[in-house]
C-alpha cells in the first residue's frame, strides 16, 4: 500500500506539471484561436510559432549572428531587430493589411492611439531595454481590440486584423522607436546589444497583437455565430 509520505510527494510533483501544463494549454488555445480569427489555420499559426520561437534566439553562422539584424551603433549602442520577436510579427502586419484590403486610414488612426499609450506605459532601462509592468503592458492590447472593434463594427471579419497590426506596430513605434533616443542617451563604456523584439515570442510587440486579435474574436462572438 502506498504511503502517505509518498502519496504527498508525489501530488507535491504532479501538482506542479498539471499547472504548468494547463498554461500552456490555455496560451496556445489563445494563440491558435487569434490567427485563426485573422485568417490562419491552427497549422499556420503553430508554424509561425515555432519559427519565431527559433529565429528569437541566437543562429550563428560564420559567427555572424543571423536571428539579429544589425540596424545601426550609437554611442556604444549597437541596436538590432530580432527575426522572431520583431520581424515575424511586422511581415503578419503587413501581409494582413494587404490580405484583408484594410482601410489605411484606419490603420493609421487607430496606430496614433496605440502608439500613444505604448508609449506612456513602457520605460527605458539600460540593464533590461524597454519595460512595461504588468498589468499596463495590457493596455495596449485593449485600446487596439477596442479601436478595431469600433473602426470596424460593422465588418468584423476585419477586426481582428487590424486589431492585430495596430497593436504590433503601435507598440513598435510607441515602446521602442519613441523610447529609442532615451535608450541611446546612456553612455556605456563598453558596446551594448540592444534588439527590438528581442524578448522572442514573449516580447511586448509579439504578445499585443495576438491579445488584441483574440479580444476582438470574444467581442464579436455572437455576430459570428449570427453569421
Amino acid at each position: 500500500m502506498m504511503s502517505i509520505g509518498f502519496a504527498i510527494y508525489l501530488l507535491r510533483l504532479i501538482i506542479p506539471i498539471v499547472f504548468l501544463a494547463s498554461i500552456i494549454y490555455v496560451a496556445l488555445l489563445i494563440y491558435t484561436r487569434a490567427f485563426k480569427e485573422m485568417g490562419f489555420s491552427a497549422f499556420d499559426a503553430l508554424t509561425i510559432l515555432v519559427i519565431s520561437f527559433i529565429f528569437g534566439h541566437p543562429i550563428y553562422v560564420n559567427g555572424v549572428d543571423i536571428s539579429n539584424l544589425y540596424l545601426f551603433t550609437y554611442n556604444n549602442w549597437i541596436i538590432c531587430i530580432n527575426i522572431g520577436g520583431g520581424v515575424i510579427p511586422i511581415i503578419i502586419s503587413l501581409y494582413l493589411a494587404i490580405k484583408k484590403k484594410i482601410s489605411p486610414l484606419k490603420i493609421l488612426s487607430s496606430l496614433i492611439v496605440v502608439s500613444i499609450f505604448a508609449y506612456y506605459v513602457t520605460y527605458p532601462d539600460p540593464n533590461e531595454g524597454i519595460l512595461s509592468p504588468f498589468p499596463q503592458w495590457l493596455v495596449p492590447a485593449m485600446m487596439a481590440s477596442a479601436l478595431s472593434a469600433i473602426l470596424y463594427i460593422d465588418d468584423h471579419r476585419k477586426a481582428a486584423p487590424t486589431a492585430y497590426i495596430s497593436g504590433t506596430i503601435g507598440v513598435l513605434i510607441g515602446a521602442d522607436i519613441l523610447h529609442l533616443p532615451e535608450l541611446l542617451s546612456y553612455s556605456s563604456k563598453k558596446p551594448i546589444i540592444a534588439s527590438i523584439g528581442g524578448a522572442n515570442v514573449f516580447d511586448m510587440i509579439y504578445i499585443t497583437g495576438i491579445l488584441a486579435a483574440f479580444l476582438d474574436a470574444i467581442l464579436f462572438i455572437k455576430r459570428r455565430r449570427e453569421t
